[in-house]
């Protein structure tokens, strides 16, 4: 089936996985912010910097594309005398790291299911 503009339609279950990708998600340093926030349910600013082998402003940029997008929160405040900035996933941003994670795991399976050169 298709959708109005002639396009596959992404939920119908006959389209490829991969067409149900969401590209803000997708991308890999915003996928890994979404997991870590995932995990540990509130993440600081360093800690992903770190763990993602970032530079700040890099990571600056991808937290505001996940922000404007609804997807996490950010919380600055102190801790002690130092700044501190904060992570946090919104219901929408679990959804979505869901709902990519099931494209994957069904891209992942016909990968495997597919029968190799060397099968045939």
């Amino acid at each position: 089936m298709t959708a109005e503009n002639g396009a596959p339609d992404p939920h119908e279950p006959s389209a490829h996985p991969v067409n149900g990708l969401d590209e803000v998600v997708h991308q890999r340093v915003r996928l890994g912010i979404l997991t870590i926030a995932h995990e540990a349910r509130r993440a600081e600013f360093g800690y992903l910097r770190t763990q993602l082998d970032l530079t700040a402003g890099n990571l600056s940029k991808h937290l505001s594309v996940l922000e404007a997008a609804g997807l996490i929160e950010v919380e600055k405040g102190y801790a002690g005398r130092r700044g501190r900035t904060w992570i946090t996933l919104t219901a929408a941003g679990s959804t979505a790291l869901a709902d990519e994670i099931a494209r994957l795991k069904q891209l992942i399976a016909r990968v495997e299911t597919t029968d190799t050169p060397e099968d045939r």
